[in-house]
């Protein structure tokens, strides 16, 4: 008979292996593998951020105007100014992390982000021709939120959570007296970028 091998005094400290929890913790790195593969994670951090500092100074101009008109072109400029601003710092995280803008997750982001920002042009440019001015920022709200949920469920779990908040206080920007559009645009557009841009930033990269 073959002579058994002493146990050492580190297998005796650290005891056998338990093959359910290696199980469980090859299963939690297959999964984190897969979600890092079918999720688009260079949504910008630090870019949402400066997206929302604008948005707080386009708050402050568009409540000093007198004209509804012109009230409005601040606001649209506010929209292309962050639209670059948001596409610059996707293409920067993108190249740093090594994530291609044309990758399955990227596109599916963006079919699902795009078609809810499409219908707030759309509903923008008739409310402006009936001129319903004090609809249009929940509107906004409600219309970008839905966007960002849609593209947030192939990205990171925050994207869908500020998604949530824009659709919630657009929801209470309806209820408001009017005259608070600015408000309630710097402290969604504004604020609500600023934070969760600075979760992104710390949690996800950049």
């Amino acid at each position: 008979m073959g002579k058994v091998s002493p146990v050492t005094k580190d297998e005796e400290r650290v005891g056998p292996v338990n093959l359910g929890d290696r199980a469980i913790d090859n299963l939690q790195y297959i999964r984190e593998a897969m979600e890092r593969s079918t999720s688009f994670t260079a949504v910008p951090g630090y870019g949402g951020m400066l997206m929302g500092v604008t948005a707080v100074a386009a708050a402050f101009i568009a409540n000093g105007q007198t004209f509804l008109r012109d009230w409005l072109i601040v606001w649209v400029m506010e929209a292309c100014l962050a639209f670059a601003i948001g596409l610059l710092a996707m293409w920067q995280k993108s190249k740093l992390a090594g994530q291609s803008l044309l990758s399955a997750p990227a596109r599916k982001f963006a079919y699902s982000f795009v078609p809810p920002i499409v219908v707030g042009v759309i509903l923008t440019v008739g409310l402006w021709r009936f001129e319903h001015y004090g609809v249009m920022a929940a509107a906004w709200m409600l219309c970008y939120g839905a966007a960002v949920i849609g593209g947030g469920a192939y990205s990171v779990r925050a994207v869908p959570v500020m998604g949530w908040c824009f659709i919630g206080l657009g929801a209470v920007t309806l209820g408001l007296p009017k005259g608070f559009g600015d408000e309630m645009m710097a402290l969604s557009f504004g604020l609500l970028h600023i934070i969760f841009g600075a979760v992104i930033a710390r949690r996800y990269g950049g």
